[in-house]
């Protein structure tokens, strides 16, 4: 820190706020401490008395906080995604659309591993919308080793930290099954119920076709939308171990792999995945999506609808957070239900 005539300031650091006062008006900030004093600043600091100022001497290699700062969003923000005005060293990011938030989270540690920087994210796998905050970066010190930055961007590499992907599925249909729903003694309340979830995502004009408990007839349908091009087919009901629920069969019949019958989500256990020849997902929905809030569709479906394909070691880490806590107000997705995907 040294002193310096305010005429010879521009281009340095600011060590400290200064404040303005306008009697009987106003007292506040006029510059704030980290500021870098430009042209224009002279005349506005000369008018509140400021002849002298305390500046950082900011040596070569040195970068301010706000130059840092732009440093670490590039490293964070990937596509779609939109960076707030750099302030004090912070810049926000935020989604520029509708999408599913990923973080490459070893990369992250390791980038917080790191000193006098640091990036807080959502969770990865977080279904966001546009305009929510993705993640906030900061600069720690006014002034910062520049090789330190460096580092970080070795460490980092050319890929983004954060990942934001647009929902891409835009056709899909529904398989009902279940004899007492085509025989018309029971109402279908499971496909408003998934209806409702695949219009957040934006998908209307959902065609649906009733099958009863018939293994056949069930791989028929399925085959049938997968012929049509339909990216994702999504079975309701049948899934457990009665001897009339025959839709894991169906589903392994039609599709050209099985990906996983079952999950560590409670609710949601009784859940199966499994593709097509051209990549369309096909989904097994048990009960429970009818009647619970949120359920394994609701970890699985964000992504699907971004066209991520989901692995079984995937739908394996879904058990740490997957146990919905059933609260009386549910705040999904800000919960921890999911979060230790």
């Amino acid at each position: 820190m040294k002193t310096i005539r305010t005429e010879d300031a521009v281009g340095h650091v600011l060590c400290h706020d200064l404040t303005r006062i306008v009697r009987g008006v106003s007292k506040g900030v006029a510059f704030k401490r980290g500021h870098i004093i430009t042209a224009e600043d002279v005349p506005e600091l000369l008018k509140i008395g400021k002849e002298h100022l305390y500046v950082y001497e900011k040596t070569p290699g040195m970068l301010h906080e706000n130059e840092a700062a732009q440093i670490l969003y590039s490293l964070a923000a990937g596509e779609h995604m939109l960076g707030s005005e750099v302030k004090e060293g912070k810049i926000e990011i935020s989604a520029a659309c509708d999408g599913l938030f990923t973080v490459d989270v070893e990369r992250l540690r390791t980038l917080n591993s790191i000193e006098q920087l640091m990036i807080a994210s959502r969770h990865t796998n977080s279904p966001v919308k546009k305009g929510d905050i993705l993640a906030g970066t900061r600069v720690i010190p006014l002034l910062i080793d520049g090789q330190i930055m460096e580092k970080a961007q070795r460490l980092v590499g050319e890929e983004p930290l954060l990942q934001l992907h647009p929902y891409r599925v835009r056709k899909a249909a529904i398989v009902v099954t279940g004899s007492e729903i085509e025989k018309g003694l029971i109402k279908d309340t499971f496909t408003p119920v998934v209806e409702a979830k695949l219009a957040a995502f934006g998908v209307s004009q959902v065609p649906h076709r009733l099958v009863g408990d018939d293994t056949e007839r069930t791989t028929a349908a399925i085959r049938e939308f997968l012929a049509d091009d339909y990216e994702l087919i999504l079975c309701t009901g049948g899934m457990s171990v009665d001897p009339d629920d025959r839709t894991p069969l169906a589903i392994k019949n039609a599709a050209s792999r099985v990906v996983r019958y079952g999950s560590p989500v409670l609710p949601g256990a009784m859940f199966m995945l499994a593709y097509g020849a051209e990549g369309q997902a096909i989904l097994g929905l048990p009960g429970c999506v009818m009647y619970h809030g949120i359920t394994i569709l609701d970890l699985i479906l964000p992504r699907v609808m971004a066209d991520i394909e989901v692995s079984s070691a995937d739908i394996a880490a879904l058990g740490h957070g997957g146990l919905c806590l059933n609260c009386a107000v549910c705040k999904y997705p800000a919960c921890a239900m999911g979060s230790g995907i």
